[in-house]
């Protein structure tokens, strides 16, 4: 891992939008930690284990970098951005809450309900090709004359994901972290929140499925461009930038999950009474299927990081 700090990711910094996050009147909440061994869930022997269960959040999990982001930024301008869902389902609340015109580029195999979700916040939606989100996002900027809201690439989107320091208020100096990553926002602000906390000893593992971009950002040393298809569309962004300077500084590992392994955890939860969209249930079948090393007798937080997800997804 990289021992030199990323540019603007201080304790400061961090704590900062934190604060403004809580105070959002874009309605964020502590969302509680849910013991697992406590539940009917069929993983109750390898560790000590509690979910962070973000996928409460009325909006979606997202809402808190976006509460950071619009807090920071000028309001009543139209913007634009790109979202398979999440981050496009929170962006859509934030304004209609400020009462802002915006677009959201979805990629074509982002599922309807999703968009359809968000166009009932009053957002238009454009669905293209995962190859074409920039270029739309770009004409937009150009001849829209729209602001551009980055879903992943932005310092004070990361910076709001730092519920880290919530998980620490609800269970200090925890073994092992683990999150699901697609762009690595969530997993950069969680990482360096806990990291910077003096928290040394976490280790904090981020999950996707296989064939995505940050797994292979980690093997090649630097930010790569991937176009993949997965059952947790939320976590196959084309690329990773700024998140995976930051992840590369605090995260122990990427670890990988397969479509049929997600499902199964979708279905899991599911069964024990949580609706977890795949995206979100990564981190879950991460470790029920022994992707997390040496969690024996270990204090473990699985943050389940979404729960938008249609009856169209679970059938």
């Amino acid at each position: 891992m990289e021992s030199s700090p990323v540019e603007g990711v201080t304790l400061e910094v961090l704590k900062d939008a934190w604060n403004t996050v809580k105070s959002s009147p874009l309605g964020v909440i502590n969302t509680p930690m849910i013991s697992g061994n406590q539940t009917t869930l069929p993983l109750n022997t390898l560790c000590n284990f509690h979910m962070k269960m973000e996928n409460l959040q009325r909006t979606s999990f997202k809402i808190r970098g976006v509460a950071n982001q619009f807090a920071r930024k000028p309001t009543g301008i139209p913007l634009v951005t790109m979202s398979a869902g999440n981050y496009g389902k929170a962006f859509a609340y934030a304004l209609k809450h400020y009462g802002c015109k915006g677009k959201v580029v979805m990629p074509e195999t982002a599922p309807a309900s999703r968009s359809t979700l968000i166009e009932s916040l009053g957002a238009e939606v454009e669905r293209v090709p995962s190859s074409h989100l920039l270029d739309v996002v770009n004409r937009c900027v150009l001849q829209e004359k729209m602001t551009f809201l980055h879903s992943i690439d932005d310092i004070d989107l990361i910076a709001g994901h730092s519920l880290g320091f919530e998980i620490l208020e609800q269970m200090p100096n925890p073994d092992v972290v683990v999150v699901c990553c697609g762009g690595g926002g969530l997993l950069a602000g969680v990482a360096a929140a806990i990291k910077l906390s003096g928290c040394n000893n976490t280790l904090i593992y981020g999950v996707e499925p296989e064939g995505c971009t940050m797994f292979r950002s980690f093997i090649e040393m630097k930010p790569v461009s991937m176009d993949t298809q997965s059952i947790a569309s939320g976590l196959a962004p084309p690329f990773a930038a700024l998140p995976y300077r930051i992840c590369r500084q605090f995260v122990q590992e990427i670890v990988l999950v397969s479509d049929e392994q997600i499902m199964a955890a979708v279905a899991d939860l599911y069964q024990a009474g949580f609706v977890v969209e795949p995206s979100g249930a990564a981190s879950f079948a991460a470790l029920a299927n022994g992707k997390i090393p040496d969690v024996a007798g270990k204090k473990v937080v699985l943050v389940l990081s979404g729960g938008n997800v249609g009856m169209d997804e679970l059938t």
